[in-house]
């Protein structure tokens, strides 16, 4: 639900002095805490139910008493199990004005019209406790989805002989069609994927979702559907269906189960037809805090340090999927006070995080990086994040930018944090100013974590010990894990990821290396050399603690 209506909402009716608004809204941000608890706290509310009410009346909605609520099956056959779930939507009453559904966010208007599009009729929104609407919905769709099977039998039937392209178009705004989408989404997101790719070959339309790094392959619907499937999608994130040409980017807003989840989707064509990519990325996620993160109390406290100086800049680098942004993301979080001016350009904008100003690079309206951040420094910032140090100009208005007083933090792509140091002098920053500014890099990786529910203990060959470059005789009693496979983590042995850290703390002996132009081999080794945990390292340690898997750690350093 948009907390932030809700204050606004509250402060409108007289409810709610702004000032404390205001604070409301900075201690969320801070803390993570919910608003509605927030405001009960305050004393504004008695109670969090308190405010359905107000909700209700400004929707021009009924507000319902949910507690002792039983739908009957053929209002339940209304709305299939799967829509209900990803819509968050309860079927409570249906007469001639339509269909009266209960929402769990009644204040997303985009619910509504998915709704009467997918269902075919008018829906009237009802408000009632969020909570009774969830558990009504798993007592009574339970957490049987419809079967993908099934449904894809409902559409081919519906087909005889060839259709038209025109046809198929049409059909992408079939119900068999919406409700198979939804389905696709719904399993996704529960499954936690942070990617959903719909890809036409030529035999065959693959669905596929990536889940802790992995890739899952679901069971593929026919090839004939490859065009209403992706036309739907297209149709969802607002994108033209006709142009198939040219790559095309669009967003597609959900709340699945009360959190609200942000698609970014992304179409290119290809000989055989349009392969659409959805990025899920997941706000209430931004919650994410930097303890969260796996990392060492060291590393932590040194981050904190780095991001609280008032000049300087930090790098975090790695490939891409690494969880660059993440980390950075949860270190902007411990900055965002009322007493700093926080700016972000990124392209795209991942997370819409309140008390930081966000801007989204448009290279197509020559809003590039650079000038991006030649506007900021005219915005009187304390810290800047720039996405990503692509050029050159990027690189020195960074440097500019942190010799006038600014924290700049950014990524990079490079293997490891000594690489980092070589990229920027390559790319062409001053040796002399690129020493004075820069104050650490960080590298990182994601690697899977065992699941608990089938960890066993297991004694690994001696050739994978040999990969890590370990001899029987140094390592004494520790313990090696992995996943056998059960039904909660999907087979795989793995749930869950975590983060492998190596930290180049730049001290005075590498910044004389940096302005002498030395060499990446030269600066790593003698940064391990001043005590640099490596990434092999930090891996090792994540190995011995249980964390994760010999082959995810030679898989990723």
């Amino acid at each position: 639900m948009n907390h932030y209506y809700l204050t606004d909402l509250l402060v409108s009716r007289g409810m709610l002095d702004e000032d404390v608004a205001g604070d409301i809204k900075n201690e969320h941000e801070e803390s993570g805490k919910d608003v509605l608890d927030l405001l009960v706290n305050y004393g504004v509310l008695d109670s969090r139910e308190a405010v359905l009410p107000l909700i209700a009346n400004e929707l021009g909605a009924d507000y319902l008493d949910l507690m002792d609520f039983e739908p009957s099956e053929s209002l339940l056959d209304l709305v299939p199990g799967a829509m209900a779930r990803l819509h968050g939507a309860l079927p409570v009453m249906f007469d001639e004005s339509g269909l009266h559904v209960a929402l769990t966010d009644p204040l997303n208007p985009q619910v509504v019209e998915d709704l009467r599009f997918a269902l075919g009729r008018d829906i009237i929104p009802a408000v009632a406790r969020p909570d009774l609407v969830t558990n009504l919905i798993e007592k009574h769709y339970g957490h049987t989805t419809e079967d993908l099977g099934d449904l894809l039998d409902q559409i081919s039937a519906s087909q005889d002989g060839e259709a038209s392209e025109a046809d198929l178009e049409a059909e992408a705004n079939s119900a068999p069609i919406i409700r198979y989408v939804d389905l696709v989404l719904f399993n996704a997101i529960k499954e936690r994927a942070s990617d959903i790719h719909f890809e036409p070959f030529e035999h065959e339309f693959k669905i596929r979702y990536r889940v802790d790094g992995a890739l899952v392959e679901m069971a593929p619907p026919p090839l004939h559907l490859a065009l209403p499937i992706i036309s739907r999608v297209k149709v969802m994130a607002n994108l033209n269906i006709a142009e198939k040409r040219i790559p095309q980017d669009g967003r597609i807003m959900k709340t699945v189960e009360d959190m609200p989840i942000d698609l970014r989707v992304s179409s290119l064509p290809t000989v055989h037809g349009e392969s659409v990519v959805l990025r899920v990325l997941d706000r209430s996620s931004v919650n994410l805090e930097l303890e969260n993160l796996g990392m060492e109390d060291e590393l932590y406290n040194f981050i904190l340090d780095t991001v609280q100086k008032p000049n300087g800049i930090f790098i975090v680098t790695g490939p891409t999927g690494a969880g660059k942004t993440t980390t950075l993301y949860a270190a902007l979080r411990k900055i965002n006070t009322v007493e700093a001016k926080l700016l972000t350009a990124e392209d795209p904008v991942e997370y819409d995080i309140d008390g930081i100003l966000q801007l989204p690079v448009n290279e197509g309206i020559g809003l590039t990086f650079p000038r991006a951040l030649r506007a900021f420094l005219r915005q009187d910032p304390d810290r800047i994040m720039v996405g990503e140090m692509r050029d050159v100009a990027t690189a020195q208005i960074a440097i500019q930018a942190s010799l006038t007083g600014h924290l700049v933090l950014s990524t990079l792509h490079t293997n490891d944090s000594a690489g980092a140091v070589t990229r920027l002098l390559d790319m062409g920053c001053e040796p002399f100013l690129l020493s004075a500014t820069l104050e650490a890099v960080l590298a990182q990786r994601l690697v899977r974590t065992i699941c608990k529910d089938c960890k066993v203990a297991y004694e690994p060959s001696q050739s994978i010990l040999a990969q890590l470059d370990l001899a029987p005789h140094e390592l004494g009693d520790k313990s090696f894990y992995t996943g056998q496979g059960c039904k909660v983590c999907g087979g795989s042995g793995y749930k869950g990821r975590r983060g492998l850290y190596e930290l180049l703390d730049i001290s005075d002996p590498l910044r004389d290396m940096i302005t002498e132009r030395a060499p990446t081999v030269a600066l790593r080794q003698k940064a391990i050399e001043l005590g640099m945990v490596t990434l092999r390292e930090d891996g090792l340690r994540n190995i011995y603690k249980g964390h994760t898997t010999i082959e995810e750690v030679l898989k990723y350093t």
